[in-house]
């Protein structure tokens, strides 16, 4: 278990139950590459009993680009009336100054019975990419997703309404100060319906 992304929260929405999420690395890693198992888990917050829980082999690779943070997502995601999700949230940063990278992905889970079902798999809320010379000059691109619950769908589930909000930078030196000036924002709009048992995210909204 790799303890500092290892982590358990009780759930605001319901502090009887407590939420941990684990990350297990495989016997095979190494400094360079390699890949973590993940377990979700809901416990119960008295007796510690496993009330659900989501097993996922390789579920996190990492090389250059390493997991860097957990972190829970406990918004008010009301899926239907009676089914509260909760989120988890993984960023991953890359390790080069010249080509700074980062990007953070949502999992979104619902307790069915003794079952955690995944409804959400990684949507990419947050993403930075640049390139510089290591001194000043250089571009930056941020994006941005925010989640709102929309209407409910034909089976039942809330639709989520993606709003996005996207930043160019540029950095330059001038008259010995490095200075940076933004672009005017892109803001767009998306819509994730719910069908056979998932929220369908499109591949350019997912990280990798």
């Amino acid at each position: 278990m790799v303890a500092q992304l290892s982590s358990c929260k009780a759930w605001p929405a319901n502090p009887a139950l407590t939420l941990a999420v684990l990350l297990l690395p495989q016997k095979d890693n190494n400094d360079n590459e390699g890949a973590y198992d993940l377990d979700v888990l809901v416990a119960d917050s008295d007796s510690g009993d496993i009330v659900a829980h989501d097993y996922q082999s390789s579920a996190v690779l990492y090389d250059a680009v390493r997991l860097s943070d957990v972190s829970f997502d406990t918004a008010r995601y009301q899926v239907t009336p009676s089914d509260r999700a909760f989120g988890v949230r993984f960023t991953h940063t890359g390790s080069s100054r010249v080509n700074p990278y980062e990007t953070t992905a949502l999992n979104l889970y619902v307790i069915e019975g003794k079952k955690l079902r995944r409804v959400l798999d990684r949507l990419a809320v947050t993403s930075m990419s640049g390139e510089s010379n290591d001194n000043c000059a250089g571009t930056l691109d941020w994006t941005q997703r925010t989640i709102d619950m929309g209407p409910a769908g034909k089976q039942g589930f809330a639709a989520l309404n993606i709003s996005e909000k996207s930043v160019h930078s540029v950095s330059n030196e001038q008259t010995g100060e490095c200075k940076s000036k933004n672009d005017r924002p892109v803001r767009a709009h998306f819509v994730l319906e719910y069908r056979n048992g998932q929220y369908g995210v499109p591949k350019g909204l997912q990280a990798d």
